[in-house]
C-alpha cells in the first residue's frame, strides 16, 4: 500500500538559527530539537543530560500524603495489605515493584491479579471477597480502579480500605477511596500527566522513602521494571517518562531484576544493549502472554523472584505461554486473512469486523492490530465467551474508534477504551446488525486520507550531511517512543542498487550526486527493487541507525517508504 508522505511544518527560521548557534549544532539538528519542544539552551541541556534529580516531588500528586499515611498505619498496626493490579505488562510490573519494596518492611503482604477470563479488567467483586476472606484491611490497586466506584463502596461495606494508583482518564465521579492517585484527575496539580501505572507505583515508593528519610537508591533499584512498563504500555516518552526510561534502560543493561535477566537470557538479544524496541518485541510479549494464556500471577512470580535460579523456572513457564500465544496469534491471523480474501464484499469495506466462535480471546487484540496494519482501516476481531460475543478493536490515525462504538451502543452490552483501542461485548443475536451498523458509521465519518497509512517526516536532509557527529548527537535523542520517535528524514533524488532479502525486504546501497554511499534496509519494500536497479532516481524517507555485524559497525538507513 502506497503511504501518504507528510512533512512537518518548518520552524521559524530565526528561532532555528538562534538554537543552532547556541548549541553549535547543524541547522537540521536544531530543527529536530524544536520539533520536540526544545527551544532553549537550558531545555537542550535537560534533554541531552537527564538526571534523576529532575523527577518531580511525589507529594505534588493529590492524595499522596493520605496514601502514605494509610500505608504507614497499616504497617504499624500489622494489618494485611493486598497489592492488586491489572493482568497486562503495566499492571504486573506495578504490582511487582510495590510488592517487592514493601515485603522488606512488612510481612502481611500478598498480591492479587484478576483472571482475564473469569473476572475481566479492573477491580473485581471476587478480588474484594478474597481480601475479606483472608483478613486484608487495605488494598492498593495499581493500573486500574479510577472508575471502580461501586467496587470501592462494596469494599468499604466490608471494612476494607482502598488506595487507588491509576493513570487512566477518570469519569465524572472519583471513587470514595482513602486516596486516589491519578495525575489525570482534573484537581491533581502533579506536573506530569502521562506516567504509566507502574510509574504511579514507583511514585508511591519514592514518597514512602522521602517521608521516612530512607535511601532513595531503594526506589531506583526498580527503574528497569518501570522502563519495561513505559515501553510496553505505549505511553509518551517525554518528560518524566523519558528520564525514568533513560535510567531504567541503564539498569536493564547492567544489573537487571532477576526476572528480567531470565527473560533476557531467553531472548535473541543478549548484548547488554536493550532498547525500548527490544522491550516491546522481546520482553513485553513474554510478560503479557502469562495473562493471555494462563494467569498473570505467573508473570508477577517471575518479576518478584529473589534469585536467578528461581526466576529461571518461572521464565520457562512464561516462555512456553508466549510460544503458545504466538501459535494462536499466527493461526487466527491466517484464518482472518482467508475470510477477507475469499469475500469481495469484505474487501471493499471501510471497516473490518470478523467473528469466529473458537478464536482465543487472549490474542484477538493482537490479531486486530495485525489486520489494521495490513488493510489500514478500523478493525474489530470477535469471539464467543460466556454466552456472549466479546471483541477487541483497533483504529487508524485520526479516526475516533470510541466515538464510532458509541454510535452503535444500542447493539452493545458494554464497551470501553479510547480513540485508538477498545473492547466490547454484545449478545450473539446482535452480531450481524452490529457488523452492518459499524460499517455504516465508519463509511459516513472516516476521511479518505485516514485510510492511507501516513509517514510523518521531520525534515529534509542531504546525504552529505550525515556523518558520525550527526549520528552521535541524534543518538542522544533516545530513548525513542511515542511523542519522541526516531526522526524520520527525507532525501530526494537518490540512486541505488541492491537485491531482495527474505520474502519481501530489500538491501540496497544509495548515493546522492557525488556523496558517499549508504547501505540501507527496507522492510516490505521488494516491489520497488526493479525501479531501483533500473537506475532511475527516487526519494526515500528513513531513520538512521548503527548496524553492528560481526564486530564491524557502520551507519545504515532504515527506509520507511520510497516514491518516484
Amino acid at each position: 500500500m502506497q503511504k501518504r508522505w507528510v512533512v512537518k511544518p518548518k520552524n521559524d527560521v530565526q528561532k532555528t538559527t538562534k538554537l543552532r548557534d547556541e548549541l553549535g549544532v547543524s541547522h537540521v539538528m536544531a530543527e529536530l530539537l524544536l520539533h520536540r519542544g526544545v527551544d532553549t539552551f537550558e531545555q537542550a541541556k535537560n534533554f541531552f543530560r537527564p538526571t534523576l534529580e529532575m523527577l518531580h516531588d511525589p507529594f505534588l500528586m493529590k492524595d499522596m500524603d493520605k496514601a502514605i499515611s494509610r500505608i504507614e498505619k497499616a504497617i504499624g498496626n500489622k494489618e494485611k495489605i493486598l497489592i492488586y493490579g491489572d493482568y497486562d505488562v503495566d499492571g504486573t510490573t506495578a504490582v511487582s515493584v510495590v510488592y517487592s519494596f514493601f515485603r522488606d518492611f512488612h510481612s502481611g503482604l500478598e498480591f492479587y491479579i484478576p483472571d482475564r477470563y473469569l473476572e475481566g479488567y479492573g477491580i473485581s467483586t471476587k478480588g474484594i471477597d478474597y481480601a475479606e476472606e483472608n483478613g486484608f484491611s487495605l488494598i492498593i490497586a495499581l493500573d486500574c480502579g479510577i472508575k471502580a466506584i461501586e467496587k470501592v463502596n462494596y469494599a468499604k461495606s466490608k471494612n476494607i480500605d482502598f488506595i487507588i494508583g491509576d493513570h487512566h482518564l477518570p469519569g465524572l465521579t472519583i471513587p470514595d477511596a482513602v486516596a486516589v492517585l491519578d495525575p489525570k484527575r482534573s484537581d491533581c496539580p502533579y506536573p506530569y500527566k502521562e506516567l504509566s501505572g507502574c510509574g504511579i507505583g514507583f511514585k508511591i515508593i519514592q514518597a514512602f522513602i522521602q517521608k521516612n528519610d530512607m535511601d532513595i537508591q531503594l526506589a531506583y533499584q526498580y527503574l528497569d521494571l518501570v522502563a519495561v512498563s513505559i515501553a510496553s504500555d505505549i505511553v509518551p516518552l517525554t518528560g518524566e517518562n523519558r528520564i525514568l526510561t533513560h535510567f531504567g534502560l541503564k539498569k536493564l543493561n547492567t544489573n537487571p531484576n532477576c526476572g528480567l535477566q531470565a527473560l533476557i537470557n531467553l531472548s535473541s538479544n543478549k548484548t547488554g544493549h536493550f532498547s525500548v524496541n527490544d522491550i516491546v518485541f522481546q520482553i513485553g510479549p513474554r510478560i503479557n502472554a502469562a495473562g493471555r494464556i494462563e494467569h498473570a500471577k505467573d508473570a508477577v512470580k517471575l518479576l518478584i523472584s529473589k534469585s536467578l535460579q528461581e526466576a529461571k523456572d518461572y521464565s520457562a513457564t512464561v516462555d512456553d505461554q508466549n510460544n503458545l500465544r504466538k501459535d494462536f496469534d499466527l493461526k487466527i491471523t491466517e484464518e482472518a486473512l482467508d475470510i477477507i480474501n475469499q469475500n469481495e464484499v469484505l474487501q471493499a469495506r471501510k471497516s473490518t469486523v470478523l467473528f469466529k466462535e473458537d478464536w482465543h480471546k487472549g490474542v484477538i487484540g493482537i490479531v486486530a492490530s495485525r489486520l489494521t496494519e495490513k488493510y489500514y482501516r478500523p478493525t474489530i476481531i470477535l469471539t464467543q465467551t460466556n454466552g456472549h460475543i466479546a471483541g477487541s478493536a483497533r483504529s487508524v490515525i485520526g479516526f475516533d474508534l470510541y466515538e464510532a462504538l458509541s454510535e452503535c451502543s444500542d447493539l452493545l452490552e458494554q464497551y470501553g477504551g479510547h480513540k485508538y483501542a477498545a473492547g466490547l461485548t454484545m449478545r450473539v443475536e446482535n452480531l450481524l446488525a452490529f457488523q452492518e451498523k459499524f460499517e455504516l458509521v465508519v463509511s459516513n465519518s472516516i476521511k479518505p486520507e485516514m485510510l492511507q497509512q501516513e509517514v510523518l517526516i521531520d525534515t529534509e536532509l542531504q546525504l552529505k550531511d550525515i556523518d558520525t557527529k550527526f549520528y552521535r548527537i541524534l543518538k542522544q535523542f533516545e530513548p525513542f517512543g511515542p511523542q519522541n520517535e526516531a526522526p524520520i528524514l527525507l532525501t530526494k533524488k537518490v540512486h541505488g542498487s541492491g537485491y531482495i532479502v527474505g520474502t519481501n525486504h530489500i538491501k540496497i546501497t544509495v548515493r546522492q550526486a557525488e556523496t558517499n554511499s549508504f547501505e540501507c534496509i527496507g522492510f516490505g519494500l521488494a516491489e520497488y527493487i526493479d525501479h531501483i536497479n533500473a537506475g532511475h532516481p527516487f526519494d526515500i524517507c528513513y531513520t538512521i541507525e548503527e548496524n553492528n555485524w560481526r564486530g564491524k559497525k557502520n551507519l545504515q538507513l532504515n527506509i520507511k517508504a520510497i516514491r518516484y
